[in-house]
C-alpha cells in the first residue's frame, strides 16, 4: 500500500465563505500515482471544516441561513466571557463561540472511495470548505491510501 499526503493552505475572506476545493484534492490525487483505496480531507482547525454538498450558490445561502439559525452570533456564549475562560487563548483572541458552535453539526472531515484514479463523487457532490469564523490562513490535509 502506497501513502501520500499534502497540506492545502487556504486564505478566506470572511466568515460562512464557502470554497469548492474538489479540482485541489483530485490534482493531488492525481499526483500521488494512486488509482485505488481512499482519500481523507480533514480540517486542521475547530472552527472551519470540511463536507461534501453541491455546489449551488442558493443552496450555500441556504446553509449559510441554516447555520445562522442554530449558532447565532448574538447568543451569549460562555467561551466568549474572556473574564472567566483560561484556556486556550491567542493574542488576538475574538469572540467566537458560534462558530465552534456552527462546527458541531458538521464534520471536520470527509473520506472518499478512489476508483481508477478518480475521487467517488456523485454527480452534483463536491468537497467543500466552510470558513465559520474570521478571515486567515487555514490548513487542510489530504491524505491518500491505496495502491
Amino acid at each position: 500500500m502506497k501513502i501520500s499526503h499534502t497540506t492545502l493552505k487556504i486564505r478566506t475572506n470572511k466568515e460562512l465563505e464557502i470554497l469548492d476545493l474538489t479540482e485541489k484534492v483530485q490534482s493531488f490525487v492525481n499526483q500521488s500515482g494512486i488509482k485505488d483505496g481512499l482519500v481523507n480531507i480533514h480540517s486542521l482547525h475547530t472552527t472551519a471544516v470540511v463536507f461534501t454538498q453541491e455546489n449551488e450558490p442558493l443552496l450555500w445561502q441556504d446553509i449559510k441561513n441554516y447555520l445562522n439559525k442554530i449558532a447565532p452570533q448574538e447568543t451569549e456564549y460562555n467561551h466568549d466571557d474572556f473574564k472567566r475562560r483560561t484556556v486556550n487563548m491567542c493574542d488576538d483572541e475574538c469572540r467566537n463561540g458560534h462558530s465552534h458552535c456552527k462546527a458541531m453539526s458538521l464534520p471536520s472531515s470527509v473520506t472518499l472511495n478512489l476508483i481508477g484514479g478518480k475521487v467517488q463523487l456523485g454527480q452534483w457532490k463536491r468537497i467543500l470548505f466552510i470558513e465559520l469564523d474570521r478571515a486567515r490562513e487555514r490548513k487542510v490535509q489530504v491524505q491518500v491510501l491505496g495502491e
